[in-house]
């Protein structure tokens, strides 16, 4: 968005005029910081922008209820704002992530652009909408923006990630039922031990994300409690005393989930404490995540030479050079978001931390690598599900075959014939790449009809009563 045809308006701010494109929505104040910030060319996500838009909607319609705004202006303010919350505005939201650390100029670039948005509503008549006085009034960058990033956040992940884990979580569950007659070697330090069952593996993996479930939903009653009301420093000046609990109700309308007033509104504006705790169960998730398709690519590996007990889907080719090649390409996309949330969790602490008396002044950085990381997180699940998992084949006879050759078959005779003994016989096995059982059988150690019993590998992956 910006000069089109090369024809600028002037526009006026408490510091003089300003030069904005004819065409832009908004005013002097985004214009010196469209100047100011031309930092990284990454704006606010869709999210935050859509939470700007509740704020200021029911910011105009309180004010109004409480004779503090004309009523007139205040219905061509929730239009425009409606406008905003929609995404029919975003070209004119320009700014760059990185600016004042209270996002003031963010939200006077919400001001202008409604109230530039709502002067066309009403015909461009006499009766001005004014950014500060009409769209901003009651308000402060200070409560509006805590208050934005808590509203974008708890949406995001209750409409995005949440209901993406649900679907992970349904098809690892699946996944773990399928398998579960599947018996596999177990590994520990990548190395042979005792059998499992496929089915116990991918079971281990559903019980992770079910619990990153729980982690995650319960951060999201921290983003609940809003900032709006605190006006500049958490005291309330220049707002009715009825003005937080109007307007955050009609947020809780406009967005569909459930907001109420902070309880303390100087922690509210002073402390980012619950973006860190929901940076934080991200993060776990995001190891879970890293950990469960790390797994699913060694299992994978090969598919000759490696391990070779999974059959990934082939979606595209592997190699530009060696054909045939398929790569475990979707499980490298979850691990590379993986390591790219766990950094945003770094960025989101640094930022908590590092707020000052009244006000946390890292506002605009905490949102983008919160709110990217829920964004991250909810795509590559869905991702992962569609492309990898529910594809997600096993190599029946490459298992049942590594199981039978391997050296840990040796442990389940050391409670019979002793651990020394057993030792030996592992250490024979690997020696002479003879199995368990055929040495079992030669030395004659165990009558047949018990040495197969102990050597079921499917016994060996449950817990046998007493």
């Amino acid at each position: 968005m910006g000069d089109k045809g090369g024809a600028f308006r002037i526009e006026r701010d408490s510091m003089g005029e300003m030069q904005v494109p004819a065409d832009a929505l908004w005013g002097a104040s985004t214009q010196r910081a469209l100047i100011n910030f031309p930092v990284s060319g990454t704006r606010f996500p869709r999210r935050f922008i859509q939470a700007l838009g509740f704020i200021k909607a029911a910011a105009a319609a309180t004010n109004a209820e409480l004779g503090d705004l004309d009523a007139n202006l205040a219905d061509a303010i929730q239009a425009a704002a409606k406008e905003v919350a929609d995404g029919e505005l975003d070209e004119h939201f320009v700014l760059d992530i990185f600016q004042t650390g209270s996002g003031t100029s963010t939200n006077m670039n919400a001001n202008e652009v409604i109230a530039n948005r709502a002067k066309q509503i009403l015909g461009n008549g006499p009766s001005g909408v004014h950014p500060n006085d009409h769209v901003n009034q009651s308000q402060s960058s200070n409560d509006v923006i805590p208050t934005a990033l808590h509203v974008a956040a708890r949406q995001g992940i209750h409409e995005d990630l949440l209901p993406a884990l649900g679907r992970l979580h349904a098809a690892l569950d699946r996944k773990a039922h399928e398998f579960d007659d599947i018996v596999k070697i177990g590994r520990t330090h990548l190395m042979d031990a005792t059998p499992v069952r496929l089915g116990q593996e991918f079971a281990g993996y559903a019980r992770q994300i079910e619990l990153s479930i729980t982690r995650v939903r319960e951060t999201t009653e921290g983003f609940a409690e809003l900032a709006l009301g605190g006006t500049a420093v958490g005291t309330g000046l220049n707002r009715s005393a009825e003005f937080p609990q109007k307007a955050i109700a009609r947020i809780s309308q406009l967005a569909g989930l459930d907001y109420r007033e902070a309880t303390d509104h100087f922690e509210a504006q002073g402390a980012r404490d619950a973006a860190v705790q929901s940076s934080g169960a991200l993060k776990t998730f995001a190891v879970a995540l890293f950990k469960i398709a790390n797994d699913v690519r060694l299992l994978a590996s090969g598919p000759r030479c490696g391990i070779g007990e999974l059959t990934l889907p082939a979606i595209q080719p592997g190699s530009s050079i060696m054909p045939g090649k398929v790569n475990p390409v979707i499980c490298e996309s979850v691990t590379q978001v993986a390591v790219q949330v766990v950094g945003n969790d770094a960025a989101v602490t640094l930022g908590g931390l590092s707020g000052h008396l009244e006000l946390n002044a890292f506002i605009p950085v905490i949102a983008r690598n919160l709110l990217e990381s829920i964004t991250l997180l909810s795509n590559v699940s869905n991702i992962f599900v569609d492309k990898c998992l529910d594809g997600l084949e096993v190599n029946r006879e490459r298992a049942e075959s590594l199981v039978e050759g391997s050296l840990a078959m040796a442990t389940v005779l050391a409670p019979v014939i002793g651990y020394d003994r057993a030792a030996e016989i592992a250490k024979e096995s690997l020696a002479t790449g003879r199995t368990v059982r055929e040495l079992c059988v030669e030395k004659q150690l165990l009558p047949e009809d018990e040495l197969e019993k102990l050597l079921d590998p499917r016994s060996q992956t449950t817990v046998r009563s007493q």
